[in-house]
Formats: structure tokens, C-alpha cells, sequence
């Protein structure tokens, strides 16, 4: 059984780290090169750094602040916001990303996922994906969560593990910020349809979430924000109790 992983997230904006509850009233969370380096002395097993506004405002992701948070951390760093070509993909690799995490790009243009898995091996591409339930129906949105598209998730990650993606980053819109727990009944499902990682975002607020996404949900890493940002939960214990469930963690 492969090791499952615990994944902080940075989301980034105007430089600072914030965090919202479903996408929406965004409070401060910290300075995010501190914040990285906490999270990888304390265990973390990798890294998500997120420039949530680079797409909504047409820019590319904040490179000097990427190669900081590289120097900073000795984990796995994955980069998203506002890559949209191989060139993109490129230079966060050199300032430091080991993986670049997409998302509403690869909705605009899929050959993108292509083009970047041959250039730089599935294992470096994410593909991140935002749904919510429309009429008992997850449909995945784009630009933050900002605009909702007919695209049915569970078909999307599909298509995304088809054209080469090497992992999957699905969050819940409905769950992000609840601390009501995963969305475990989607990612079951996800688990079913593709064979790729599935990365488990949104709604934790207990370590019980952290297992549940485990067992119930059959996700291969869970990710979370503001539960380690406002110190609710730490890394240590929680992957202390991950071991005491019989869930293959890394101490």
C-alpha cells in the first residue's frame, strides 16, 4: 500500500497567505515563506503553493515569491495560478517547483495537459479541479470557483488522466472552509473512475476528516489550510493518529 500524504496549502494573494470559506471572505493567514518552512520542519509531505488570484487577474504566478518558498522548504513543491503554457511551466521549475498544479487553464485548452506531460513527464502536472453539486450533479468551475461550466467532474478526470495528468487535485466547493469534513462520497467515486492520485481538498477540520478521507473516501493525500495555518491541528499528532488507524503515513 502506497504511503498516503499530508499536504499543507498556501493560497496566495497579493503576496500574503489567505483562506476563505467557499471560496469567499478571504481573511489573512500568514507570510508564506515562514509559513512553508514551519510546515516542512514539522513533517509536512509536501507542499501546495496556490496564487489564487493570477487567473482572475490575467497575470502570470508570482515568481520571486515562488523561489523563496523553494530555498525555504526540502519537500516537494507543487506551483498553480496562472499557467497557461510549456513556458509557464518552465521557469517555476526553475525557480524552484517540483510540480505545477493546473486548472482552469486545462479546462480552456486540454491539449495543454498533452503538451506539458511530453515535455515534462506526467508525474510534474496536477491537475486541479473545483466542483460543486448543481441539482444533485458535481460540475466543475473555473477562475477561482467564479464561473460554473456544464462540465461533469467525474468525466473531466477522466479526460484529464487520459491526456496525461499525474495527479488529481479535486476540491469541494461545497466543503472548502466548512471544517465539515471531505467530500468522501465524490472522492470514493473518483477513486473508482481513474487510477491516478487523488489529492482530497476541502472541508477538514478534524483529524477524524483526515481519516475519513483515507478510509471512506480512498484518497491518496489530503490537503488542508486553515486547520495548520491557525494551528487547530498539528502535523505531528495528526499523522500520530493516521498511524494508530493502521493508515501507512510517513512519521
Amino acid at each position: 500500500m502506497l504511503t498516503k500524504r499530508i499536504i499543507p496549502c498556501l493560497d496566495i494573494k497579493n503576496g500574503r497567505t489567505v483562506k476563505g470559506v467557499n471560496f469567499l471572505d478571504l481573511k489573512d493567514a500568514g507570510d508564506p515563506v515562514e509559513l512553508a518552512k514551519k510546515y516542512s520542519d514539522e513533517g509536512a509531505d509536501e507542499l501546495v503553493f496556490l496564487d489564487i488570484s493570477a487567473t482572475e487577474e490575467d497575470r502570470k504566478t508570482l515568481i520571486d515569491l515562488v523561489r523563496k518558498v523553494g530555498e525555504t522548504i526540502n519537500i516537494p513543491f507543487t506551483v498553480g495560478g496562472g499557467i497557461s503554457s510549456v513556458n509557464d511551466v518552465e521557469i517555476l521549475l526553475k525557480n524552484g517547483a517540483d510540480k505545477v498544479s493546473i486548472n482552469s487553464s486545462a479546462v480552456k485548452n486540454p491539449q495543454l495537459i498533452n503538451d506539458l506531460a511530453s515535455a515534462f513527464g506526467s508525474q510534474c502536472i496536477v491537475v486541479a479541479i473545483d466542483a460543486k453539486q448543481i441539482n444533485g450533479n458535481w460540475k466543475v468551475h473555473l477562475v477561482g470557483g467564479k464561473i460554473a461550466t456544464e462540465i461533469d467532474l467525474f468525466d473531466w478526470a477522466k479526460e484529464v488522466e487520459n491526456r496525461g495528468a499525474g495527479e488529481i487535485l479535486f476540491t469541494s466547493m461545497d466543503n472548502d472552509g466548512t471544517k465539515n469534513g471531505f467530500a468522501n462520497e465524490a472522492l470514493a467515486k473518483l477513486s473508482q473512475t481513474i487510477n491516478i492520485p487523488i489529492i482530497a481538498s476541502g472541508g477538514a477540520g478534524t483529524i477524524q476528516h483526515f481519516t475519513d478521507a483515507f478510509l471512506v473516501g480512498n484518497a491518496d493525500a489530503a490537503l488542508a489550510a486553515s486547520v495548520f495555518h491557525f494551528q487547530e491541528i498539528s502535523i505531528q499528532d495528526l499523522k500520530k493518529e493516521l498511524k494508530n488507524n493502521n493508515i501507512q503515513i510517513r512519521l
